[in-house]
């Protein structure tokens, strides 16, 4: 399978692309802010289509370009449904310090838009996509889950978004936010995963589970899957 992505915007938020190898169809994670020229020239480049765009929450640094991507090639866009709102208002999530940079930008919603649930399955492009409902840096934030072919086998791959990065965790200061509730998606949906799951978050280069559980230094202290809280 190709898994592929590149930093896009002055937010430098990953957009990533996946497909089976050798297909002619896949899927985009994550398209921000002046992602939209180079996806489509990898598009044409690697002769493939995209078939949806899936979203990890709806800050507009992750979903900047899902619009005009959607509209190019007539596909849906998943996102959970307590996010959906700043597909067409962004500013309602991030704050009033975005409007400046924003200028007379105007945000719509694609023409097709679906709701993504916990727990449900996705098949796209010949891929099956989990989904992890993850609140705390949005509400609406979710992990997509999904395994690849690799030489030495399989190798189980987790979209992050800003829920968990190399290193640290998402921000929970913008409206929606909520630190402990980060930590509970984390250690409910996330920690539980092997520890040969290979991260690839919304912002900088990738990671583990296993690592992150070693030496993140904000999850030491979270307890076992079964409640994902903190204890002492």
């Amino acid at each position: 399978m190709l898994v592929t992505g590149f930093p896009a915007g002055m937010f430098q938020t990953n957009c990533y692309i996946l497909a089976q190898d050798g297909a002619k169809e896949c899927v985009v994670v994550d398209p921000g802010q002046d992602a939209a020229e180079p996806l489509f020239e990898f598009l044409n480049s690697s002769n493939t289509t995209p078939v949806a765009v899936l979203l990890t929450h709806g800050h507009l640094d992750h979903t900047w370009s899902v619009e005009p991507v959607c509209s190019k090639f007539g596909i849906p866009a998943y996102i959970q449904a307590e996010d959906r709102y700043m597909l067409s208002d962004p500013i309602r999530g991030t704050g009033p310090a975005l409007a400046a940079m924003l200028g007379d930008a105007e945000f719509h919603e694609p023409d097709e838009v679906l709701d993504l649930e916990d727990g449900m399955t996705l098949e796209l492009a010949g891929i099956t996509f989990g989904v992890l409902r993850t609140p705390g840096h949005t509400q609406g934030s979710v992990v997509f889950t999904t395994t690849i072919d690799a030489p030495d086998g399989d190798v189980s791959i987790a979209l992050t978004g800003d829920t968990l990065f190399a290193g640290s965790i998402g921000r929970s200061d913008l409206p929606g936010g909520d630190h402990d509730q980060l930590l509970r998606s984390i250690g409910r949906s996330l920690l539980p995963l092997a520890d040969d799951t290979v991260i690839l978050p919304g912002h900088g280069g990738q990671s583990s589970i296993g690592q992150e559980r070693a030496s993140n230094p904000f999850l030491v202290g979270l307890s076992g899957p079964e409640q994902g809280n903190m204890h002492s």
